[in-house]
């Protein structure tokens, strides 16, 4: 594999504190933190925690918005997705675990949008790992890992949090 994996924990102590210092500078009342199912979702369970957050997580389920549905077919494990509050106006902070072509993140998108208009979306991401094919940026990254095209990393969990490397055999 390319590089060395980040423990965990302190890049999501990291992601936390960057979280915190930009709600503060951008004025974000009480903003509404969402989790992009599964990996996603975990890492927000613990920014959640750790910033203390006054409203309730949020879970977004994309598969039903990926474009690559119709090739992958029905995920047997889709769970409805839970958004707590209206999102009409609310600053959201939107959290994945692993940033790559973006597709994921345009998915979540689509989503929140069908659920309401937040006054803004953040994009949190525990690692970006490059290869973007959409143009799509994370406003906060735990951390960057420089992995060749046939190289993945997958988040494993919930508890322990875990990274999986794998290398495609086909490539």
């Amino acid at each position: 594999m390319s590089e060395r994996l980040p423990e965990i924990d302190k890049v999501i102590d990291g992601m936390a504190r960057s979280l915190a210092d930009a709600i503060k500078r951008d004025g974000a009342d009480e903003p509404l933190m969402v989790g992009i199912r599964t990996g996603g979702a975990w890492i927000a369970e613990r920014l959640h925690e750790r910033l203390a957050l006054k409203e309730p997580l949020g879970m977004l389920d994309i598969a039903f918005y990926r474009d690559d549905f119709s090739h992958v077919g029905i995920d047997p494990m889709v769970r409805p997705s839970h958004l707590p509050v209206d999102l009409d106006g609310r600053d959201v902070i939107l959290v994945d675990d692993v940033l790559h072509t973006g597709r994921t993140i345009r998915a979540a998108l689509n989503e929140l949008f069908d659920y309401g208009r937040p006054a803004s979306v953040k994009l949190a991401v525990l690692i970006d790992r490059g290869g973007r094919e959409l143009p799509i940026r994370a406003d906060i990254v735990g951390a960057e890992l420089h992995l060749a095209r046939d190289e993945h990393i997958k988040l494993q969990g919930p508890d322990p949090l875990s990274f999986e490397l794998r290398t495609d055999v086909d490539g």
